[in-house]
């Protein structure tokens, strides 16, 4: 008889198995947060399902109100590109972090006091410092002496404003038309109310980006390239010579 054989045999057999260890009972914070969740799904009518749901709602929430908003196209005033019930997508982050509404940019903004009650949708033609005059020997709404073809995305058959106004933009405000002219109570029709028709820009939610709803009209919001030609205005140029100063100051 082989006796080592024998003495090996029984020298495994006397060690545990992996199954027969002792399971590792993990951190006591760990066990903790576990036993909560229990505790919470235990308390919860509908367990885990109804936990599950309402974190997703809670994320919703959350989102809705510091990044996207969603928003219901109320009326015509920004046909061609936005139709009665379309559903847009507002990034509400677009000017948070020291960005500011570019002209061409279609807003959401609070109207109350302004316009009347409730948010509004208009796309910028004038921001702080911009002299917008309305019309040029063609018809063309002009900003800072550079006329702007409008065709691309202007209603059919309207034309840029029937309505003539000759405006400087103050600083920290914005001068908002819509698409639809014909259509659209905007800046225009309150040139000669408290403000001057200027929406400020601290009133502004955020920025159009994208139509979601319907499926078939989904489509991302891009700023048109009618008004990459229009120049500075002297604010701006004064306000990037001043940045400039600073920065070489610094230095």
């Amino acid at each position: 008889m082989d006796t080592e054989a024998q003495h090996t045999e029984r020298d495994r057999s006397s060690r545990p198995s992996d199954s027969e260890q002792p399971s590792d009972p993990g951190d006591p914070e760990e066990r903790s947060r576990s036993a909560l969740t229990g505790r919470i799904r235990d308390w919860v009518p509908g367990g885990r399902i109804t936990v599950t749901l309402l974190t997703f709602l809670l994320f919703l929430l959350l989102l809705s109100t510091f990044v996207l908003k969603p928003f219901l196209i109320p009326s015509g005033s920004m046909e061609r590109g936005l139709r009665i019930g379309d559903r847009v997508l507002v990034n509400k982050l677009a000017y948070r972090f020291d960005g500011r509404p570019q002209r061409g940019d279609i807003v959401v903004f609070d109207g109350t006091g302004l316009f009347g009650h409730g948010d509004y949708i208009k796309r910028v033609v004038g921001v702080g410092g911009d002299h917008v005059v309305c019309c040029d020997r063609e018809g063309r709404v002009r900003v800072n002496g550079q006329s702007v073809d409008e065709s691309s995305f202007l209603y059919p058959g309207d034309r840029p404003s029937t309505v003539r106004f000759d405006v400087v933009v103050p600083d920290g405000t914005l001068f908002v038309l819509g698409d639809h002219r014909a259509d659209s109570s905007d800046s225009r029709d309150h040139l000669g109310s408290p403000g001057g028709g200027m929406v400020p820009v601290d009133e502004v939610i955020g920025r159009a980006d994208w139509i979601v709803w319907p499926f078939g009209h989904a489509t991302h919001l891009d700023r048109p390239d009618a008004y990459a030609r229009v120049p500075e205005s002297e604010a701006e140029v004064e306000a990037e010579a001043g940045a400039e100063h600073r920065e070489d100051g610094d230095g």
